[in-house]
């Protein structure tokens, strides 16, 4: 695949991604209740802006993003993203029980917060957590210079918390208290 084309299908991707998790209205697309939209009418309205996407392009995109960010259904008349919505949508995670700790990734400048408040899901629906320390690094690392929280997710299981685990692995729980957090770490 070319540099150009490799490139265009990562700024494709991001359009996707803020369409099918925040933003349908920019295109005119509808949502159903778990977050599916009419892939027809996605290639649409992606279109409509200007933007080039076909049906190849779009099962390229699916396929080959590394964060596997959306899904289609059996027959592909239908596309999701996966998880990190921040509009009201049940994208049917199961519910999970998660490893002893799992890490979230944030920026040094919010640790402050982080401490007074907890972990909040601030405009998504839930907080997302990482299974390795890589993945928070990288998570934290967009958002400034990057902290690593580690979270005792086996404390917070025998408190009642609930996790749920998207297709795509990133486990995910309701606003979580600094009391969970056992280790800063700074990458």
């Amino acid at each position: 695949m070319s540099n150009k084309i490799k490139n265009d299908d990562v700024s494709l991707g991001r359009f996707i991604s803020l369409v099918l998790r925040h933003q349908p209205q920019t295109i005119g697309l509808t949502l159903d209740e778990h977050g599916w939209a009419d892939t027809k009418a996605l290639i649409k309205g992606v279109c409509a802006t200007g933007r080039k996407l076909d049906i190849e392009t779009l099962e390229r995109i699916v396929q080959e993003n590394n964060k596997q960010r959306y899904s289609f259904n059996a027959d592909k008349s239908k596309i999701r993203a996966n998880q990190g919505h921040s509009i009201a949508v049940d994208v049917e995670m199961n519910i999970a029980e998660p490893p002893s700790v799992l890490y979230h990734g944030t920026a040094a400048d919010c640790l402050d917060s982080i401490r007074e408040k907890g972990i909040l899901k601030m405009s998504r629906n839930y907080v997302h957590l990482s299974k390795d320390v890589d993945t928070a690094v990288k998570v934290g690392s967009r958002h400034g210079k990057p902290v690593i929280l580690v979270i005792d997710t086996a404390k917070m299981s025998a408190d009642g918390f609930v996790f749920r685990i998207s297709e795509n692995g990133v486990w995910q729980s309701e606003d979580i208290p600094w009391k969970y957090v056992t280790e800063i770490k700074y990458p």
